[in-house]
């Protein structure tokens, strides 16, 4: 079985974890629509459509 010789210091260690940071990703378009921001593959919570298909109706407050 494999051991290592030396223990891995927290610098050399830490590096290698670089990339296991939590970065958002969120994607954000215009929707065709309104043009309000939302997400990729979402439908658009300002006027309810997805796609040029009305999903739900909006109620104004």
């Amino acid at each position: 079985m494999a051991v290592p010789k030396r223990k891995t210091s927290k610098s050399r260690r830490d590096k290698r974890r670089a990339h296991d940071a939590l970065v958002p990703n969120v994607a954000l378009i215009h929707c065709e629509n309104c043009g309000a921001w939302k997400e990729r593959h979402r439908l658009c919570m300002e006027c309810g459509t997805y796609r040029g298909r009305q999903v739900f109706a909006v109620q104004e407050v």
